[in-house]
Order: structure tokens, then sequence, then C-alpha cells
């Protein structure tokens, strides 16, 4: 299944959660927090500004990014848990 999210909404998948701390303790599934970063699959076409234009998204697909943990909706699609936010959820773009 292919989704094509709207306007300024982005599909993300939530990339793993570390399984060691800093220090090397191996954490449980139970302690672990659902990690605030993913890899964008999808992007909208940009939000419809006043203008009738569309208004370009700071992101593209393949894209790694750090989102705020309560934004967005989660959805299953294809077995996979992913999150469609909102272009303004996204607080960072992780570059290497």
């Amino acid at each position: 299944m292919k989704v094509v999210p709207l306007n300024d909404k982005i599909v993300v998948k939530r990339l793993e959660a570390e399984e060691k701390t800093a220090g090397g303790i191996v954490l449980p599934d139970t302690a672990k927090e659902k990690p605030q970063r993913g890899k964008v699959l999808a992007v909208g076409p940009g939000k419809l500004l006043d203008s009738g234009k569309r208004g370009e998204l700071s992101v593209s697909v393949g894209d790694q990014v750090i989102y705020g943990k309560y934004g967005g909706t989660d959805i299953e699609l294809a077995g996979d848990e992913v999150k469609i936010l909102r272009e303004s959820d996204i607080l960072a773009k992780v570059v290497d």
C-alpha cells in the first residue's frame, strides 16, 4: 500500500530505540523510550498559500528528522508503524 500525504503532511518511519545506554547498560523493552527520530518516507505537495501557490517543504524523502514527542498521528502501514506529521511538528533535520 502506498500513502500520499496531503498539503504539508509528512510520513515518517520511526527509527529503532537504542538498546544500550552510553554507559553500556542494556535496556529492557519496557524501559525504552519511543524515539523521536525517524526517516521520511513520503511528503505532501506543500501548504496551499493565499496566493494560490504551494509552499515548498524543507524536508524530502530519505531525510532523517527529529520530531516532537507528542506530535502527529500513529498509524499502521503494511505492518509497520509510521507517523503522519505536519511540517511544523518537525523540530530538526539530521545532517551527517
